[in-house]
């Protein structure tokens, strides 16, 4: 998951009751990945690997994107 918000991708958050209940994970192209759950999601936020600032959808951070390995298909 990581990767695909390195190339671009963002988590879509929602809201209830003034907690997260459930996350999508899109690519640069708009595609829905299916393997973003919430427990993945809390896992990236408290240790810092993802970000949102202004109620945006989550990205990748400066942390996020050192701890990344290259992959043939980053660019």
């Amino acid at each position: 998951m990581l990767h695909c918000l390195a190339q671009g991708g963002r988590i879509q958050h929602f809201w209830r009751d003034n907690r997260i209940v459930e996350v999508d994970c899109y690519n640069r192209n708009g595609h829905r990945l299916s393997d973003c759950t919430l427990d993945l999601f809390k896992k990236l936020e408290r240790r810092g690997l993802i970000v949102s600032q202004g109620g945006q959808p989550y990205r990748i951070s400066r942390l996020g994107l050192d701890s990344v390995r290259a992959q043939l298909d980053n660019r």
